[in-house]
């Protein structure tokens, strides 16, 4: 991972409920050490209750802000994180929809692990990329356009927007090294 983020601001996107802890607390630790500002913003301003392996309680994040009230403009990517109870409930958040498209109609990065593709699945932003997920996603990503692989890290730049999606906790530092290629790189 490059030890320089300095300047770089992501947006991280959850719910108060079901945020698989590794998934969320891993990648923004870690690019927060390399320099970059990382804002949360969440349904509500409520402590982000996480979970490890959907179902044992886990750490309690403190958001930076509501979703609702998120400018998703100032931001060089975009990151959702999974847990099954918290993708399943952002993906019918308008809110959260409004900031995937925003990230893809301007160009830049948007990056998923494990069930966080739910929410590009209903931004209908997957069509004809290449991404992986858990598996149980890869009928909802494959009926939505999308190409569907068993890999643990999948970088797509097709359609003038680069997707980066990994599958389990277990992928979590290919998932952050090419996150952090990313945003050197841009």
């Amino acid at each position: 991972m490059t030890d320089d983020l300095g300047g770089r601001r992501i947006l991280v996107i959850v719910t108060n409920y079901g945020v698989e802890q590794d998934e969320l607390v891993m990648p923004v630790r870690r690019m927060r050490a390399a320099g970059a500002t990382v804002d949360i913003a969440a349904v509500s301003t409520d402590p982000v209750r996480t979970l490890v392996g959907d179902k044992d309680p886990g750490e309690a994040v403190r958001p930076s802000l509501p979703l609702s009230d998120t400018d998703p403009g100032g931001y060089d990517l975009l990151l959702v994180p999974g847990g099954t109870l918290n993708a399943d409930t952002l993906r019918l958040q308008d809110a959260a929809t409004r900031i995937v498209r925003s990230f893809t109609t301007t160009g830049r990065p948007v990056a998923a692990i494990c069930h966080g593709p739910w929410v590009l699945v209903e931004s209908d932003v997957v069509r004809d990329k290449t991404l992986t997920s858990y598996p149980s996603l890869r009928t909802d990503i494959r009926n939505a356009g999308g190409s569907w692989v068993d890999e643990p890290v999948v970088k797509d730049g097709q359609g003038g927007w680069t997707l980066i999606t990994s599958r389990t906790p277990r992928d979590l530092d290919a998932f952050v090294g090419a996150v952090s290629e990313e945003l050197s790189a841009a």
